[in-house]
């Protein structure tokens, strides 16, 4: 079998994955449970590709990402469920029908979208979810206000989606001011309970664990207040603790030594040193790499 650009030969490849005795054992043994991270995975890889600017590999990662499409509408059609056409079929009737501006008639076209049709077009298509579903024998249940905010997604971007939903009926902070009295409250209340006698387990580790989640919480709704989205802002606070991580790194290595082998008053002295430097690239670097004095051999004191 020879690559291909036409779609029907990746959907030829994947069902020729999951033939019985001659398709790979691997694969065969899949279900949708397993091979669901691994599509979750790959869209986080072409967030990163887009993020790195890195066209060759987001050309490389949308195609894993596509095999994730047809691999789990493979599972389906061998289950009787629907096929990789009926996917494509789906998602082009949505578009069309959310979009009557764009593909409407002359009428619907020079109206423009009209305010509020887009939400009525999404409760238009939970009530025809929900007759499929029941013609299926899928057990169903008149649709909560939040179920629109899938619960897979991850923690940060659930809770700044759930916020925001819960705003738009107005259950929600006024402004930010309150936010953060709810910030300081729920400090206070995590920090009582971890000032408390005896160890972290059981129960008292459930409540405390349970404060730390109230507190992420606030801290993502204040982030919404500010127009800020938490999740890329703690994305950015990760990079920076990558860059002067790495900057320690290189400073150990320089002198000959390893990450072990420095102590935490070290550790700080680069870190401290690379708060002030853009990158661990530029001119300045040496003073970076000084805060570490050669060694052989020796262990630091920790």
């Amino acid at each position: 079998m020879k690559p291909d650009r036409r779609i029907d030969r990746l959907i030829e490849i994947m069902a020729a994955l999951r033939t019985p005795e001659t398709g790979c054992p691997w694969d065969l043994e899949q279900d949708f449970g397993t091979i669901a991270p691994y599509t979750i995975e790959e869209a986080y890889e072409v967030a990163d590709a887009i993020h790195r600017g890195d066209m060759v590999n987001l050309r490389e990662e949308l195609g894993d990402l596509l095999l994730q499409v047809v691999y789990h509408a493979q599972l389906a059609e061998e289950d009787g469920a629907f096929a990789f056409p009926d996917v494509v079929e789906g998602i082009t009737t949505k578009m069309i029908r959310r979009h009557p501006h764009v593909f409407g008639d002359e009428a619907a076209r020079s109206a423009g979208m009209a305010k509020g049709m887009w939400e009525r077009i999404k409760q238009e298509e939970k009530r025809e979810r929900a007759a499929a579903r029941e013609a299926v024998g899928i057990p169903g249940r008149e649709p909560r206000f939040l179920d629109d905010v899938p619960a897979i997604f991850p923690a940060l971007v659930e809770a700044e989606k759930l916020q925001r939903r819960a705003a738009r009926v107005g259950f929600d902070w006024g402004s930010a001011g309150p936010v953060f009295d709810k910030i300081r409250e729920e400090t206070e209340e995590l920090a009582a309970e971890i000032k408390e006698d005896g160890d972290l387990s059981g129960d008292r580790r459930d409540r405390i664990a349970g404060e730390i989640g109230d507190l992420i919480f606030a801290i993502a709704n204040l982030a919404r207040h500010l127009d800020i989205d938490p999740e890329e802002a703690l994305k950015r606070t990760n990079r920076k603790f990558r860059h002067r991580f790495a900057a320690i790194e290189d400073a150990a290595q320089a002198a000959g030594r390893t990450l072990d082998d420095l102590a935490l008053e070290e550790m700080e002295a680069v870190w401290q040193a690379a708060k002030q430097t853009p990158s661990t690239q530029q001119a300045g670097d040496q003073d970076i790499v000084s805060s570490v004095s050669p060694s052989t051999s020796t262990k630091a004191p920790r």
